[in-house]
This record gives structure tokens, C-alpha cells and sequence, in this order.
């Protein structure tokens, strides 16, 4: 049986993306382009496309340290928006068989990380303003992004002793800083520990060099230097 081929304004609608951006993909072999024998027009295989959509955290991480486009359905520019995709995946998850009890924290957990990046950059955006939002409820992966200032410039508003980035993390998941504005921003970290940490909820977070590893039955919470700097904050949720 054939493959199906679809043309490149399709794919472009598709990936939400201009046709231009495809055409700078598969010059690059980012997103390979097919071309019938003696033509010059692109095609894309259907499967292929739907492939490359689902590479979440490959999008979030190259857009976050290399400023790449990605599909737009994953953008929201404002809270507002964050919250309405927020309570799209909430009806998903409550159809998905025997997430009946963890739906609701798995909710919590992703919107408590989405609005930190909303909290922590209001108004002092560097460059590109909202968050990557995007998951897969089959497949059970929630990733989120923000080109933001981070965790370490965040905190030293209010903790000017911070020096690095994962005591700057480490303080962000488990210190409660001062209920004052702004001192209040980031708390909601800590209530995202101890939900990860008590249920079949996994967590993987960084900012600038400091990662959080939270997997499996007998997790514990530690911050460790990787080996990149990261802008802004990322975080992968598997459950």
C-alpha cells in the first residue's frame, strides 16, 4: 500500500507553521522533504509529520536555547491561554481509564509550573513573551518552556546570597519565601515536589544548570549540575 503524501501547505497547516519555515527544514534536514521523480515541489509523508509533532521536548529545548520555531499550537503567549489549553487536557485526562484519582494532580502539577513562568517574568520578559505548552495524553508526556530570566535571577530579587543555579532551584522547591509581593512568587514549586515525590508522577525540571531527576517508585529529591545552560526554566512530566 502506498504511503500518503500531503503537499507542503498542508504539512505547514498541520505543524502550524509557515511553508517557508518547512522549506528552511529540510534544507537543514530538520524535517526532510520528499520530491516526486522530476519534480520540484515537496511533499511530506503523513506519518512522518506526525512523528516529528510529537518530539515535545526536542521542540521546547530548541527553542529555548536556539530561538527555533516550532508548532504554534504549542505557544501561549499569555496566561489566559496557558489556562484554557490547561483545562483542555484536564477534560482528556478524565476521560483516560483508571486516572480517575490522579488526573487532578497531574493538573495541579503542570499548571503550578506553567503559571511559576508567568509569575516569575511578568513584565521583564527578555525577548520572546509566554510559555511552550504542549503533551500527549496517549503516550502520557507534558512538557513545558519558558524563555524567561529563571530560577537564579528570579530568586535574587529577594535572596541576593544565591550564587548558583541549583541552590537557586533548591531553594525554589523547597524554601517558603515571604507571603509579600513579590516575595510570594514560586511557591508553588514546593506544593509541585511534594505532589511528584507522593504520586506515580514523574518529573524532570531545569534552570540555567541545575536539574531535578524525580522518577520511579523511591524518588528523592536532589539538585544536580548538568551539563548545559539552560534560559529560562523546562520541565518534562511523564505519568
Amino acid at each position: 500500500m502506498e504511503e500518503k503524501l500531503i503537499k507542503i501547505s498542508d504539512a505547514a497547516e498541520i505543524l502550524g507553521v509557515s511553508v517557508d519555515t518547512l522549506r528552511r527544514w529540510d534544507e537543514n534536514g530538520k524535517l526532510t522533504a520528499i520530491k516526486k521523480e522530476g519534480g520540484t515541489h515537496r511533499y511530506y509523508r503523513e506519518k512522518d509529520i506526525e512523528i516529528f509533532a510529537s518530539d515535545l521536548f526536542k521542540f521546547a529545548s530548541d527553542w529555548i536555547n536556539q530561538g527555533e520555531e516550532f508548532p504554534s499550537t504549542f505557544y501561549c503567549p499569555t496566561s489566559a491561554v496557558f489556562q484554557a489549553r490547561l483545562v483542555k487536557m484536564e477534560r482528556l485526562l478524565m476521560e483516560k481509564p483508571g486516572f480517575e484519582k490522579l488526573y487532578s494532580l497531574i493538573v495541579l502539577v503542570a499548571g503550578e509550573i506553567g503559571d511559576n513562568s508567568f509569575a516569575h517574568n511578568l513584565g521583564k520578559w527578555p525577548d520572546t513573551q509566554g510559555i511552550f505548552f504542549g503533551y500527549d495524553v496517549k503516550k502520557g508526556v507534558i512538557v513545558l518552556a519558558d524563555r524567561g530570566l529563571g530560577i537564579l535571577e528570579t530568586l535574587r530579587r529577594v535572596r541576593a546570597d544565591l550564587s548558583t543555579h541549583v541552590k537557586a532551584v533548591e531553594v525554589a522547591f523547597t524554601e517558603f519565601l515571604s507571603g509579600r509581593a513579590p516575595e510570594k512568587r514560586g511557591n508553588g514549586l514546593k506544593l509541585v515536589r511534594e505532589v511528584v515525590l507522593a504520586q506515580p508522577i514523574d518529573l524532570f525540571f531545569t534552570s540555567g544548570d541545575a536539574e531535578i531527576y524525580l522518577k520511579g517508585a523511591n524518588k528523592s529529591f536532589r539538585v544536580t549540575r548538568g551539563p548545559n545552560v539552560v534560559r529560562g526554566c523546562m520541565a518534562k512530566i511523564n505519568f
